[in-house]
């Protein structure tokens, strides 16, 4: 038995939420390693929600070609994140997308719920949303929009996320500053 296996940095949460190791020659370790070794990637974990396999994903749907996507619009729409508008007369709907790139939406139906946990920030735009009207999975695909066009920002500009630039608090009017 000369082959010694060797285990991959560290444990992982199972969907039983028990523990369990990654072999290292597993699958899942190629893909994570071979991840890691993007430049893109210190950018992308740099996201709340986002670690090695569900940012290998996303980088793998979205491509690292710069101009594939001229704007965050163009991005929000080919993953899905972005609301469809029809407007006849004077009626107005606004209805989810569903021509969409399906494997990036579910990655980031993932990413979303997991920042809900992972970053302050999201969780209040969530909130936000939630207290205007929209339901779960609206609030949720808003903030996946969020999500993609800071991701878009930070791999153009070649910068890392920043929670306090992402998720700008509106400061309230002083009262004094009003009179």
């Amino acid at each position: 038995m000369g082959s010694e296996r060797r285990l991959l940095r560290g444990c992982h949460r199972g969907q039983d939420q028990g523990l369990y190791i990654i072999r290292a020659d597993s699958p899942l370790a190629r893909l994570t390693w071979s991840f890691e070794q993007h430049p893109n990637a210190r950018i992308i974990t740099g996201f709340p929600g986002l670690g090695s396999f569900t940012g290998s994903r996303v980088l793998a749907e979205i491509g690292d070609g710069r101009s594939r996507f001229t704007d965050a619009k163009g991005l929000a729409a080919f993953a899905g994140a972005a609301p469809v508008t029809r407007a006849s007369g004077k009626s107005v709907s606004v209805m989810a997308r569903r021509v969409k790139n399906q494997r990036l939406a579910a990655v980031g139906y993932v990413w979303a719920f997991a920042a809900l946990t992972a970053s302050p920030g999201a969780r209040a735009h969530y909130d936000r949303r939630r207290e205007a009207g929209d339901r779960h999975t609206a609030a949720r695909r808003n903030l996946f929009d969020r999500m993609l066009g800071c991701l878009h920002h930070c791999l153009t500009v070649r910068t890392d996320y920043d929670e306090a630039i992402a998720f700008l608090t509106p400061k309230a009017p002083d009262i004094a500053e009003a009179a």
